[in-house]
């Protein structure tokens, strides 16, 4: 018996889950664009990779059908934006997902419509890349921000809502008019 050697560009799914086979590695951020787009300025240069590891899981079903699984981990420590400072924050995802994979893509979506599982389109050639990619833009938290921001951040929003100062209170605009309303001017 032969072992099939699996590429991470082109992974042929239902293979890869027959042999129970596994595949790993790791990516700067910087290859993965889109990652990348929603770091901040200083990611790019980040030394640290991003990791990855599939193992393909093919589980007997009812009628002797078989369900294909992938299950997906990745640690990834990433440099993003704070939102309140502007400033890098670091922000380590860790994401594990298991996903099933069907025949077309009507049955995908009847799946994931009334399960909890994740459920894709089988496909011979899926890019390990871009999955990778997708499930670390969904892991990332939709509100970077540091706990407390540094006190040499280089941004507007440092302090929180209750430590700032109250703002001087500028005059409404309808003011003048209300005023006008409540106390008419008297005719000359």
């Amino acid at each position: 018996m032969s072992v099939r050697l699996h590429d991470a560009g082109r992974l042929d799914v239902a293979a890869f889950a027959r042999e129970a086979a596994e595949l790993g590695g790791e990516w700067t951020v910087a290859q993965l664009p889109r990652v990348l787009e929603a770091c901040h300025a200083d990611a790019a240069a980040s030394p640290e990779p991003v990791r990855w590891q599939a193992r393909g899981e093919a589980r007997p079903a009812r009628g002797g059908a078989v369900e294909v699984w992938l299950h997906l981990t990745i640690d990834a420590p990433l440099t993003l934006v704070c939102q309140r400072c502007l400033g890098p924050v670091a922000s380590v995802q860790h994401v594990e997902r298991s996903l099933r994979f069907v025949a077309g893509e009507q049955q995908a979506a009847e799946l994931d419509a009334e399960s909890e599982d994740d459920v894709l389109e089988l496909t011979r050639s899926l890019d390990l890349k871009t999955l990778v990619e997708d499930e670390l833009l969904l892991a990332l938290p939709l509100v970077p921000r540091h706990e407390v921001c540094p006190p040499d951040a280089p941004a507007r929003y440092v302090a929180d809502s209750a430590d700032e100062a109250p703002a001087t209170e500028q005059p409404h605009p309808f003011d003048a008019l209300a005023a006008l309303k409540r106390d008419p001017p008297t005719p000359h």
